[in-house]
């Protein structure tokens, strides 16, 4: 008897099932091609066994986003003025629940080679990785996919995205409250099914325990809520949002702890930042015009695989105009930290970090050194929270954890080893005043 229920094992969630009619979006080559993207793309050259790939991480989100979606479905965790304003769950709920899944499984599958590493300054003006995903979605290459599962692309592509990403492309889309909550159910900035795997999957496979919360407590705890308080209503904020019951806050808190561990100590690792960087200079040499097609079967045909071989080539040809790039990653002879941010210098001059780069690339040769600079970007998410009494509360003005959560912020200066020892006794030598701020008569000359 043919099986219409399908079982992928996990070492995050155990199980993940599909249907027959899913599975035909699991095996399309969209998909399959995340078989073959690095989830965090050179960082296994640091911790080896981050070797995962954008594939079992996108089936994770699909685990995830569904059981969040049954959990603030349920009939007794709607209250009545939901139940109204959400009409369009109550007419086509298993519709509903298809697209999310969906959604959460395509949500990444616009992914360049090496995942985020590769995409800034290499995609045409007005080009994302989810712009790319919308087009693979919309496509014809998974339309037959679409029809079988009888859902429309275009709800999946909403979904896939959300309405701020969907916004800031000008793609024209319009959300409804229920679109607006499922979406924020897959890439929500504070309880995302995204962000709770990707969370769980990085620290378990770098063999970290930076990233682990009690995911199962905090999912059976969430709710769709007025949004948080505000001045002018202090019951509850305009609009839907996810939230939490009072008792899972402690389980969202560990959550976004751990999102900012994990910045500090995995994802803003100096020696994978810099990495990162050889990774983009190499593709600037090695791609032609230096930028990624967005055509579609362009997209299709290049993986990690294509960059890898292309890089191995390059690091044994002394005249590839990529070779030197490609060296320092094969070879592991990357540039090494030469300045970091520190709170003196901070004080002093917020910009120092550029200074201290510009004034290294004067006296030396930009070509010795990189400087990397990352503000990390909503590191304080707020959400609703009920009380037992069934009043709506903020979560930062109710959480004395998330009002103390930082942002990650992190400013490197990096040189090549030939000029580490020289460049790292000027600056000893000239540090006061090259990170004094400019005067404004020296800007206005």
């Amino acid at each position: 008897m043919a099986k219409h229920t399908h079982e992928i094992r996990d070492p995050i969630h155990v199980f993940i099932c599909l249907s027959s009619a899913e599975r035909e979006v699991l095996g399309s080559r969209p998909f399959q091609r995340l078989r073959h993207i690095h989830q965090l793309a050179l960082t296994y050259l640091v911790y080896p066994g981050a070797t995962h790939r954008r594939f079992e991480h996108s089936l994770g989100v699909m685990g995830l986003a569904t059981r969040v979606f049954d959990v603030v479905t349920l009939e007794d965790n709607l209250t009545g003025r939901l139940r109204s304003e959400l009409s369009e769950l109550h007419e086509n709920r298993d519709y509903w629940r298809k697209v999310l899944r969906m959604a959460a499984l395509c949500h990444d599958i616009g992914h360049l080679p090496f995942s985020h590493a590769a995409e800034k300054e290499l995609l045409p003006d007005g080009w994302t990785h989810e712009r790319l995903s919308a087009e693979l979605i919309r496509s014809e290459e998974m339309a037959t996919a679409w029809k079988h599962l009888k859902i429309d692309p275009e709800d999946v592509v909403k979904l896939a995205l959300g309405p701020k990403e969907a916004l800031k492309l000008d793609l024209g889309l319009e959300f409804s409250p229920w679109e607006t909550i499922l979406a924020e159910i897959i890439v929500g900035d504070a309880l995302g099914a995204d962000r709770m795997d990707y969370l769980l999957r990085d620290s378990h496979h770098a063999g970290v325990a930076y990233g682990r919360f009690d995911h199962y407590r905090l999912i059976d705890t969430m709710r769709i809520l007025p949004g948080p308080p505000s001045e002018e209503n202090d019951q509850g904020g305009e609009g839907l949002a996810l939230g939490v019951e009072e008792g899972g806050l402690q389980s969202a808190e560990a959550l976004l702890l751990a999102r900012y561990f994990m910045f500090s100590q995995l994802y803003c690792h100096p020696i994978r930042r810099i990495y990162d960087i050889h990774l983009k200079d190499f593709l600037k040499g090695w791609l032609p015009g230096g930028m990624f097609s967005t055509e579609i079967e362009d997209h299709l045909q290049m993986t990690d695989t294509e960059v890898t071989v292309g890089m191995r080539k390059a690091d044994r040809d002394g005249g590839h105009p990529a070779h030197h790039h490609a060296r320092r990653i094969q070879r592991r002879e990357h540039f090494k930290v030469l300045y970091q941010r520190n709170p003196e210098d901070f004080a002093v001059n917020p910009e120092a970090g550029q200074k201290v780069y510009d004034a290294l690339s004067e006296e030396f040769g930009g070509e010795h050194f990189r400087h990397d600079r990352y503000p990390q970007g909503s590191g304080r998410p707020d959400f609703p929270v009920q009380l037992a009494n069934g009043q709506i509360a903020s979560s930062q003005a109710l959480s004395q954890v998330l009002d103390r959560v930082p942002s990650v912020s992190i400013d490197y200066v990096f040189a090549d080893r030939s000029t580490m020892k020289s460049a790292t006794q000027w600056l000893q030598e000239h540090h006061d005043e090259v990170i004094q701020p400019q005067s404004e008569e020296e800007g206005d000359g």
